[in-house]
């Protein structure tokens, strides 16, 4: 029997040695676990305080373009004021009304070349039908001359930039 009771000592042992083992390598898995867990969640708080930065570096520099954007504008305007500054003095000094009327010519295409450069067109009246979206009908009269809902006048150009009405024309429409 002592046999028996030892072999049994040894098995129960075994199974104490395995509970112990199993029990030892899950406390080893879950610290590992727990490790892992600890470095996603860092590393989560990294990139969300990445983001964080990133958003508040895009508001100020969008805060920046709205501040700015203009200037380009702004600057090719101020040399058109130089210009007409420049006019005016010398037509005071030379009393000369035609060089005036030479210089301001002059200077008005400069203004219209620079807001062309920046994508602003005349919105077209000149026989042309009247179309709300471009135009604001300011008045209306029959005319034999002209089609139902044609543009009889201009009173005030009107301008597209890049696509975009910025300011309907005013006009005369025929109504019949």
């Amino acid at each position: 029997m002592a046999d028996k009771e030892m072999k049994e000592e040894i098995v129960e042992e075994i199974i104490n040695d395995t509970d112990n083992i199993e029990i030892a390598s899950q406390e080893d898995e879950i610290k590992k676990l727990k490790t892992e867990v600890e470095d996603w969640k860092n590393s989560y708080l990294r990139k969300q305080a990445e983001f964080q930065n990133f958003t508040k570096r895009k508001e100020k520099e969008f805060d920046d373009l709205k501040a700015f954007a203009s200037e380009k504008v702004v600057i090719k305007v101020l040399d058109i004021i130089d210009n007409l500054e420049r006019a005016v003095a010398a037509a005071a000094e030379t009393r000369d009304f035609d060089s005036l009327v030479k210089g301001v010519e002059l200077i008005l295409s400069q203004m219209k070349s620079t807001v062309t450069s920046e994508g602003v067109e005349v919105i077209g009246t000149e026989k042309v039908t009247f179309d709300p979206h471009l135009h604001m009908a300011v008045s209306v009269e029959d005319s034999e001359n002209h089609a139902n809902d044609e543009i009889i006048a201009e009173f005030q150009k009107g301008y597209k930039m890049k696509g975009k009405v910025i300011r309907p024309s005013m006009v005369k429409v025929c109504k019949k």
